[in-house]
């Protein structure tokens, strides 16, 4: 017996040099092919569902920046609740292989404070994130109120009206995106949209011309000239309509009273101010003034 075999105290002898045994090699092959899987997979379907003509690189920062508000505790539950679903919506997609241009488009675009698609001005940081106006102006105004610097809610870089600039590129591909009118449900461009559902759309909701003498009819726009035809208002007599006109009074009277009591509730005489930044809050009242 060798000495080799008796250090090994009889039992099987070692393989060649550098051999690893069969179990430990199809444990550990198996485990890192699996982890190598999972943690690709990810990113092969985030790049699937950027789909022809949109960088890879694009998908994954707008699903990475969903990701992130979805998982950031500080921010609203509202935008965390509209994060994930919007996560699940692109993952969904994603695992499909499938969805419109417009909604994988949706990730990259969206302002990265509210998570909508912006309808006016869109502004970025000096890092590329993009804010739409409400947001920005919103940021601003909140900092400067807490005497802070504001800062992108992405990146954390300062932002301000000098420092940020607008994305007319991004503004435009937004404006050409469409989007489904609230009447008819007929796909237009976001910047077609608002003017069809004013002027344009047969479906949407109009009220009759005799509204003013009391009529309550309202309906869809290509159904107003057959009922302006066949209204019974221009035909009442003068006591029905002065009936009519002392309730529409009435109403009016009721709605000025509930305006005049918010007025007076949100009046510059009763608001709060800060004055130091201390927070010390002093009151505006007719005395002092």
């Amino acid at each position: 017996m060798s000495g080799a075999e008796e250090a090994g105290g009889g039992g099987p002898a070692a393989g060649p040099a550098g051999a690893v045994p069969a179990g430990v090699g199809a444990g550990a092959g198996a485990g890192v092919g699996a982890g190598a899987g999972a943690s690709a997979g990810p990113a092969a379907a985030l790049g699937e569902a950027a789909g022809p003509g949109i960088p890879d690189e694009a998908g994954l920062a707008g699903a990475r920046q969903l990701q992130e508000a979805a998982g950031d505790s500080d921010a609203p539950p509202k935008k965390r609740l509209r994060a994930a679903e919007t996560a699940e919506a692109a993952a969904a997609a994603a695992a499909a292989g499938s969805g419109k241009l417009e909604e994988r488009l949706y990730s990259v675009l969206c302002c990265t404070v509210c998570l909508d698609l912006p309808k006016a001005s869109v502004y970025q940081c000096t890092n590329g994130h993009l804010m739409c106006a409400g947001c920005f102006i919103h940021l601003l105004a909140d900092a400067r109120l807490k005497e802070e610097q504001a800062t992108c809610p992405n990146c954390r870089c300062e932002i301000s009206k000098s420092l940020c600039c607008r994305n007319l590129a991004v503004e435009k591909a937004v404006s050409e995106l469409p989007s489904e009118c609230g009447f008819c449900l007929c796909q237009f461009p976001r910047s077609l949209l608002e003017r069809h559902q004013k002027e344009e759309c047969q479906d949407r909701v109009t009220q009759c011309k005799y509204k003013r003498i009391g009529c309550p009819w309202h309906g869809p726009f290509h159904e107003l000239t057959v009922h302006e035809a066949a209204c019974a208002h221009p035909t009442k007599t003068g006591n029905e309509l002065m009936e009519i006109l002392d309730e529409m009074d009435q109403s009016h009277r009721k709605e000025m009273q509930l305006y005049n009591s918010i007025f007076s509730l949100l009046s510059f005489e009763k608001i709060g101010y800060t004055v130091s930044p201390k927070l010390a809050c002093a009151s505006v009242c007719h005395n002092c003034v």
